[in-house]
């Protein structure tokens, strides 16, 4: 068996956001080994303007599973939480992304690693530097890939831990 790590990237902007995220980390405990996660950001949607802001959150994890496996099962969460197939970039009860498996470098028509627009999104780089700011993506740490995107745009602000944001939450996991 062969263990690695996986960065994860969760984001909400249906519902009660803050209850969406905890769900989905109490689901992901059964599918791997959850490890460091980042504050919550709330971010302005992208593409799809006219929708909620988003709550966005990284988390470190190890599997075992197969990448194709791996996504598999995340889906399965998605679904088992309430997401359906909408607009690309709408809104969304739920969203988990695998941004990144070890060193995995996948293309296929299902899956790409390390996630194909991490590089560009801050909402997703924000919170990775809070747990991986040395984890090299396309050649680049993400501390690097941070510092390269423009000021102005593509907004995110911390507002958190999950913990602060809803503290009966964790309890009840």
């Amino acid at each position: 068996m062969i263990f690695r790590t996986v960065h994860l990237g969760l984001g909400t902007n249906l519902g009660d956001r803050a209850a969406n995220l905890s769900a989905a980390l109490g689901a992901l405990a059964g599918i791997v080994t959850l490890g460091d996660q980042s504050s919550v950001w709330e971010t302005a949607p992208m593409h799809v303007l006219d929708q909620p802001a988003f709550l966005n959150m990284a988390v470190a994890a190890t599997t075992d599973l197969e990448p194709l496996e791996l996504l598999t099962r995340i889906k399965a969460i998605e679904t088992r939480l309430g997401r359906v197939a909408s607009v690309r970039f709408g809104p969304r009860l739920i969203d988990i992304d695998i941004l990144a498996l070890g060193e995995e470098t996948i293309e296929s028509e299902i899956l790409t690693l390390p996630h194909p627009r991490l590089c560009e999104r801050r909402f997703v780089l924000a919170p990775l530097a809070e747990i991986a700011l040395g984890l090299v993506v396309s050649g680049r740490t993400v501390a690097a890939l941070l510092t390269r995107l423009p000021a102005e745009g593509d907004t995110a602000r911390c507002v958190g831990t999950l913990d602060s944001l809803a503290p009966n939450l964790a309890d009840a996991l």
